[in-house]
């Protein structure tokens, strides 16, 4: 979503990133290649790859041997593996790989029409009712997608055959929707971020027209989708086009306030925009996305940074509805929230919009895969029972243990495309001054720009110690080294070479200007003393009850830890919590937290007149990214607190 090259040019070393980024090479994209082709033993069919075989079949004989299968998107998938790919390839060549990626692309152009257009479902199934049903068909999210693909493939590996796929399915879309003057929008947004990322590789023209005029024609008219029911005819899932908001389309969108409807589609178009008014200088459309930033920060957004409350539309409900064990929070819809907030960074220099990169990173994010990288959630809830979750029928979404994949697959290669790219998001090089956003270890060239690389050595997130060290490649690197300053640090501490810094402060960042060479050190301490957190009493989800956050990390009891009996437990208020040293073998690597607390009795009657007996205990409490890896168990992040 930002500065591709900074992917090339930034080598992830070992710690804690440095085990995903290998995860990610050696275990996910591996996995979910066997998954698109139908090849993991007893998980759900996706049949992705072969949908583009029968397409361009279809295309070259007139029929196939076969009938399409998944979702209208199930394009996406494939699009977003190739997209991770292309970024694993940048950190670790593999020529294999990219054979591999190179015949898929091969595949992909022989299912492409002779006018650009490019859909396996509309090819092999309803061909003749393309661009007829926006709201629900998805032809331009998945187009979105592959463009997307199509770029980092582009800029990632040299090569351009899929870049010039996708060149000729957007001139495709530029003619239908500009030049012919179709009416109409994407009823899931993709498509406006994807055009920008393609006008900043290409510096097309067209592509960035086509992406404003995503974004201003949607909700101008906002019976749209209504009228386009009534002409077409036909439906691919019955969708309500009178729910509006559902499609954030209830009115045009720099007049919208809040974030509503389906969460994914609402920051996949706040990130559209975004991008948009960074490089148009829109100050209404740059206003707008700020609101609806805050509105999802101070309003909609669990602590684990997951969006989005409600199952039914997998949407956005209403202020501080933030239940937790009915909690939707998609892993797509935290992505999404990343890529929102590293365009606000790129809007406005503000700290803020780091922290909640962060919280969405390490927390919800990391938590939808499985610590082997084989399995997957799809809804990340922040309360779990064994028995009630993914059983009852108010609860049947949020699954107690992964799946090995899902008929609908949309955020397991997500996460791949997110952790595959990781320093898009924790460097930014802006006007001469290089931002570190996220502190992921490792090395990063920018010999192009300030005339040499510049190493960060840390063991964060479990270590509170960052080391900035310079390559340059001459005598010194003239530069501004600007570095976030956590909320969550209530003290944090700067030296170069052992002496405390007086540099300045802004806006949450801490901007050291000078000259450094090979021997000059920038050191910085962040105060990871445990804290409790508590929400706005407007949350009544959460009323008497406090999460444990340490660092990024927000953490969580399981039943595992805690006599497989969590619902009984309360902390002390006031109560000490102590931390473990570092456990290289539980959990992939982990600091666990020791919490004075209270057992309370457990009653056999569900009403009675006594007031609960409570004996003192130690809970046990693990990061939240790493629960439901030791099978069915309990869990919760907010615990009633008690004197």
């Amino acid at each position: 979503m930002g500065d591709l090259k900074l992917i090339k040019n930034f080598k992830v070393t070992d710690g804690f990133f440095g085990r995903y980024e290998k995860l990610v090479k050696d275990v996910v994209l591996p996995y979910q290649e066997r998954a698109l082709n139908d090849q993991i033993e007893g998980a759900e069919k996706s049949h992705c790859i072969e949908n583009f075989r029968m397409a361009a079949q279809k295309l070259k004989t007139g029929e196939c041997d076969g009938a399409f299968y998944g979702m209208v998107f199930q394009d996406s998938d494939v699009a977003k593996w190739l997209e991770g790919a292309a970024y694993s390839l940048a950190q670790y060549p593999d020529a294999d790989l990219e054979a591999r990626c190179d015949e898929i692309i091969s595949l992909i152009g022989e299912a492409q029409q002779e006018d650009g257009y490019l859909n396996t479902y509309f090819t092999v199934k309803e061909p003749d009712k393309r661009w007829t049903n926006l709201q629900e068909a998805h032809e331009l999210y998945c187009a979105g997608h592959m463009i997307e693909a199509a770029v980092a493939y582009a800029e990632c590996t040299g090569k351009t055959r899929l870049l010039e796929i996708m060149c000729g399915m957007s001139d495709h879309i530029y003619k239908h929707f500009v030049e012919e003057g179709a009416e109409g929008y994407p009823g899931h947004p993709e498509i406006e971020l994807a055009l920008m990322r393609l006008y900043h590789s290409t510096g097309v023209e067209r592509y960035k027209e086509l992406a404003l005029h995503f974004i201003n024609v949607r909700g101008v008219n906002s019976d749209y989708y209504n009228e386009e029911q009534a002409k077409r005819g036909w439906t691919v899932w019955g969708a309500n086009p009178v729910d509006k908001e559902y499609t954030q389309c209830n009115v045009p969108v720099r007049e919208q306030k809040k974030a509503v409807g389906h969460a994914v589609r609402a920051v996949y178009l706040y990130t559209g925009m975004a991008d948009a008014a960074v490089e148009t200088g829109d100050k209404e459309l740059a206003n707008a996305c700020e609101t609806l930033w805050n509105n999802i920060t101070q309003h909609r957004m669990y602590v684990t940074g997951a969006i989005g409350s409600a199952y039914e539309g997998e949407a956005f409900t209403k202020d501080d509805h933030l239940p937790n064990d009915t909690a939707y929070a998609e892993t797509c819809a935290a992505i999404g929230l990343i890529f929102f907030s590293n365009k606000m960074l790129y809007l406005a220099r503000h700290g803020k919009y780091a922290d909640v990169m962060e919280r969405a990173l390490y927390n919800c994010v990391l938590a939808g895969m499985q610590l082997d990288g084989t399995k997957f959630f799809y809804v990340n809830p922040l309360e779990v029972l064994p028995g009630i979750s993914g059983e009852a029928k108010t609860h049947k979404h949020t699954l107690p243990v992964r799946p090995k994949w899902f008929t609908c697959a949309c955020c397991p290669p997500n996460v791949a495309r997110l952790l595959a790219s990781v320093a898009e998001y924790a460097w930014h090089m802006v006007e001469g001054t290089l931002f570190s956003n996220l502190f992921i270890a490792g090395t990063l060239d920018v010999t192009d720009s300030l005339g040499g690389k510049v190493s960060l050595r840390t063991s964060y997130p479990y270590d509170n110690k960052m080391e900035y060290h310079f390559e340059p490649r001459r005598e010194k690197m003239s530069m501004t080294l600007a570095v976030r300053m956590p909320a969550w640090s209530r003290e944090t501490k700067i030296a170069i070479n052992g002496k405390a810094s007086d540099c300045e402060i802004r806006d949450g960042y801490a901007y050291l200007q000078g000259d450094f060479g090979a021997d000059d050190v920038v050191t910085v301490e962040f105060d990871m003393a445990v804290r409790r957190v508590y929400t706005s009493s407007r949350v009544s989800a959460n009323t008497g009850r406090a999460a444990v956050q340490r660092g990024p990390l927000i953490y969580c009891a399981e039943g595992v830890d805690n006599e497989n009996d969590i619902l009984s437990l309360s902390l002390k208020k006031d109560g000490r919590v102590t931390v473990s040293e570092y456990l290289p073998e539980k959990l992939c690597g982990i600091q666990e937290l020791y919490a004075e607390g209270y057992r309370e009795t457990v009653s056999e009657e569900l009403y009675n007149y006594e007031t609960p007996e409570a004996e003192p205990c130690r809970i046990t409490l693990v990061p939240y990214y790493t629960w439901a890896n030791r099978g069915l168990n309990q869990m919760r992040v907010w615990m009633p607190e008690r004197d």
